[in-house]
């Protein structure tokens, strides 16, 4: 259970920490063709994420399987950086103008969340609210590795980002 604190608490924090490194006007631009803004990326993972922790604290039911069963196919999937995903698109970001601070705050706000639920929930139980696509309805715990492993990938991106529109 600490290791997934920890990995949550680092994960999460990675995210911040990158995305806090743009400048105000480099969040909303675009660095090569076919690329999401770093806005862009920081408001997918708010819905995405956002929705998760919603999801890890609404309808649970008992498990008829190990808690942990998804998790190495999840992180096979979301690590893998030679293949690429289309977001949903109930998850997929505006083109607008993002505001930096706005984004930061939800960010934080949703990695509390997360953090609380890691220790004060039953992990075990199975979410109900939302089936996931490709892999069923999860475990508390597999949710929370979804949103690690999902985050690392994006953090990835993120950097990504960062040395498209900073070459030096």
């Amino acid at each position: 259970m600490e290791k997934l604190i920890k990995e949550t608490e680092e994960t999460l924090l990675a995210l911040e920490n990158v995305f806090s490194k743009f400048d105000g006007h480099l969040v909303n631009k675009v660095p090569f063709e076919g690329s999401w803004t770093a806005g862009q990326l920081a408001e997918h993972l708010i819905l995405s994420n956002g929705g998760f922790l919603q999801v890890i604290n609404g309808t649970v039911t008992e498990t008829d399987k190990p808690a942990d069963l998804m998790v190495s196919q999840i992180k096979s999937d979301f690590l893998n950086f030679n293949v690429k995903y289309n977001s949903p698109k109930e998850i997929y970001p505006e083109n607008k103008a993002y505001n930096q601070p706005e984004l930061l705050e939800n960010l934080k706000q949703i990695r509390a969340g997360i953090s609380n639920a890691a220790t004060g929930l039953d992990l075990t139980k199975t979410c109900v609210s939302y089936e996931l696509p490709g892999y069923g309805y999860l475990t508390r715990l597999e949710a929370i590795y979804f949103v690690i492993y999902h985050t690392q990938r994006h953090v990835h991106q993120l950097k990504n980002i960062y040395s498209g529109l900073n070459p030096n």
